[in-house]
């Protein structure tokens, strides 16, 4: 099936492949104006980098809860993203390249949808986007709020997506898209073939305690 004939099902509506890409751009300055206005509630101070990575529970399509711990020891790269973003995507499938290349050094990749504005972010949703781009690495999806504490992000930040955050061996956070300290060329797969690289090479005594 070619990626135009693709049928796409979002709640209350079925668009086409084609429009659903074309629909995600025509919205993606109103959804950045509209994350600027639901900031979290309580009070969360961006934290800088490298810290220790909090646990956080992936729920795949499939109901299975993973916590991010149970990769501990293996150099992880998550990306948070909204599903109706062709941005996200494409970083979806670097990752499955990512994953091919330096799986065997210890890099995990992992993907967290959550939901937007005319984007949800459920079980059937995450399995449909697993099964038409072929992911190879675990994927799921939480709240809005549950990536709001995971990234500690202050009130006053705009949400960068695709979010991307990268963890040493050890659990620490050592890059991230946003934020004090953030890194927007994490979405740049030579960039990020480097950090890689440089990461996997570093022993488990890198940062500090682990996960």
């Amino acid at each position: 099936m070619e990626p135009s004939e693709l049928i796409v099902a979002i709640p209350n509506k079925t668009l086409t492949y084609r429009k659903w890409r074309y629909s995600m751009a025509t919205q993606w300055t109103s959804l950045i104006l509209f994350l600027l206005m639901v900031a979290p509630t309580t009070a969360i101070s961006s934290a800088s980098i490298p810290r220790k990575s909090p646990e956080f529970i992936i729920t795949e399509s499939s109901g299975k809860r993973v916590p991010l711990s149970s990769f501990k020891g293996k150099v992880v790269m998550i990306e948070f993203l909204f599903l109706k973003s062709p941005k996200c995507l494409s970083l979806a499938t670097t990752m499955n390249k990512l994953g091919a290349d330096l799986g065997a050094r210890g890099f995990q990749a992992i993907a967290v949808a959550f939901p937007a504005p005319g984007s949800g972010a459920s079980g059937p949703l995450v399995g449909y986007m697993v099964d038409y781009f072929k992911l190879n690495y675990p994927v799921g999806y939480a709240d809005k709020n549950e990536v709001d504490r995971y990234l500690s992000r202050a009130q006053s930040e705009v949400l960068r997506i695709p979010q991307v955050v990268i963890i040493d061996r050890a659990g620490m956070i050592r890059a991230q898209t946003g934020g004090r300290d953030g890194n927007p060329r994490l979405e740049d797969e030579a960039f990020l073939r480097k950090m890689l690289d440089s990461l996997l090479k570093e022993g488990t005594s890198a940062g500090s305690t682990n996960r």
